[in-house]
């Protein structure tokens, strides 16, 4: 069994250095008892940083991915040993980055959703720039300048984020909730899930990671918008 504890970290910015023990090694690949790493999933990118053993060696690890048990991938395992308690130090200015963009494109799904309809079938996350693949009826309402001004407009309002753990019912029966389709693929012996919440804006399941506040994003700016098929559009956008 291996404590995920991304999972109950919020805010998930400014993730401090941890101690686990490494209980395997596989194909270059560390797992440990427990951890802090977010592993890479729903569009945002796996956690990196470095592992010291109990030598001072420094080994980087690659971006964490996710399974039943959370890898760490590394170049090579000559250092590390099953058993041995190892200093994980997540790499901050990276995970942060990630985070706030995240947290953005909630902001972003959710304005998209109450200005036109249109749904959020898809997104890439990352620290510099990411997009999000949206679902219109109508897709000659999409407005860039609208969308951007409501985005920066809810950035500015210092609007709390916070993370609750609900169950399937209450999920499905709360009226203000989003993007619930995927609920059905999840095994039902998860019997309560995640759902972050931005008041007033956004409410929907999520394990990724989010800042406490909406003030702690920067403003965003429109980089691009591709035309993806029939009533799809995929915008692209960054910080300022």
């Amino acid at each position: 069994m291996q404590d995920k504890l991304h999972m109950m970290n919020h805010p998930g910015i400014n993730p401090e250095p941890f101690i686990s023990k490494i209980t395997g090694i596989n194909d270059n690949s560390i797992y440990l008892n427990e951890t802090y790493c977010y592993p890479r999933g729903g569009g945002q990118p796996g956690d990196i940083g470095i592992l010291v053993n109990g030598n001072g060696d420094e080994i980087n690890f690659y971006e964490v991915l996710p399974g039943e048990f959370i890898s760490h991938p590394v170049k090579e395992t000559n250092n590390l040993e099953i058993g041995e308690e190892v200093t994980c130090i997540i790499d901050v200015n990276n995970r942060n980055q990630n985070t706030r963009m995240h947290t953005a494109q909630h902001i972003f799904s959710a304005i998209a959703e109450d200005l036109w309809g249109a749904e959020t079938v898809g997104n890439q996350l990352g620290p510099h720039n990411s997009r999000i693949d949206l679902k219109f009826e109508n897709k000659e309402l999409f407005d860039q300048d609208e969308l951007i001004s409501n985005v920066n407009e809810i950035i500015n309002s210092s609007k709390s984020v916070k993370v609750h753990n609900w169950n399937r019912n209450k999920i499905l029966d709360h009226p203000q909730i989003r993007h619930t389709k995927f609920i059905n693929r999840i095994p039902t012996s998860i019997t309560e899930l995640r759902v972050v919440e931005i008041v007033d804006i956004d409410l929907c399941p999520c394990a990724g990671t989010h800042v406490s506040n909406t003030s702690d994003i920067p403003h965003v700016r429109f980089i691009s918008k591709k035309n993806k098929g029939k009533g799809r559009i995929r915008i692209s956008y960054e910080f300022e």
